[in-house]
């Protein structure tokens, strides 16, 4: 037994306390021994590990609540949309398709979008009210047309990067752009600028058989391009009744900026632009 008292002598409280075996009190520093050294703090607990979540389903949710926090900005409270509608004579343009394709590659052939966009950035480029931002409650036109053109991701969402200075381009050149831009969009390699830069976007849902597409503008834009299903369509036209491409093209547009008659104007140069392909 370990005395407390003085030189470590053994006093009656220490015989008292080990007779009823409580616990034995440390002799004060300098009683004759060292105090003992104080007990180890318990370690904390190793806090919990986060739940894993699947990079792919991360990812998606995380895309799919910026989308979301984009589009509410969006709603007809914030930007008061209206539509035109109508539907495009693509005969001449899938002639000039099948010929340019006939001696190409797989791999380098044209497809409709490539002169659907390049048109969809010359409109843009000619009427007014179209191209553009509202910014600081004014529209701010730009001097360049960069197209936004919506793209499905193979986990999920969508992105609607630019295609930078489409209507400067030409249409082969505006077709490798987009291959590239779909690729790194669906490998996630977009530069900011193309994320950040589009004046107005164009959105299709074609591939899916969808007719006609109403889309939501995306702020701060002012004008959205939807295109329908390319395909064969009963067609009268000077008494006769035949069969030729055609696809519905639908404008939602700012009403601060433009109006029903503008929005026509758009459309109508849209149209007149995929009569002579050619000249694109």
């Amino acid at each position: 037994m370990a005395g407390t008292g003085q030189q470590g002598s053994i006093s009656e409280a220490d015989v008292r306390r080990a007779a009823a075996g409580a616990p034995q009190q440390p002799p004060p520093a300098g009683a004759g021994e060292e105090p003992p050294a104080p007990a180890p703090a318990p370690a904390a607990p190793a806090p919990a590990a986060p739940a894993a979540v699947p990079p792919a389903e991360g990812r998606a949710a995380t895309l799919r609540a910026s989308i979301g926090a984009v589009m509410a900005k969006s709603s007809k409270e914030s930007i008061p949309h209206y539509y035109v509608s109508t539907t495009l004579d693509l005969a001449r343009m899938g002639a000039l398709l099948q010929e340019r394709n006939l001696a190409r590659p797989v791999s380098d052939r044209l497809v409709p979008a490539a002169f659907l966009l390049k048109a969809a950035a010359v409109a843009a480029r000619e009427v007014p009210g179209m191209n553009g931002h509202w910014t600081d409650g004014r529209f701010a036109p730009s001097e360049h047309v960069h197209l936004g053109v919506a793209v499905a991701l193979r986990g999920g969402g969508l992105v609607a990067p630019a295609l930078l200075d489409a209507d400067a381009l030409s249409v082969d050149g505006l077709m490798q752009r987009l291959r590239d831009l779909v690729a790194r969009a669906r490998a996630g390699r977009l530069a900011r600028t193309e994320m950040a830069s589009a004046t107005i976007t164009v959105t299709s849902l074609g591939d899916l058989g969808v007719e006609a597409v109403f889309g939501v503008i995306v702020p701060p834009q002012v004008a959205m391009v939807g295109l329908g299903r390319v395909a064969e369509r009963p067609w009268a036209e000077n008494g006769m009744l035949g069969v030729r491409m055609a696809a519905t093209a639908t404008l939602s547009a700012d009403h601060r900026v433009s109006d029903g008659l503008g929005g026509s104007r758009y459309l109508n140069r849209l149209e007149e632009l995929l009569l002579t392909p050619e000249d694109l």
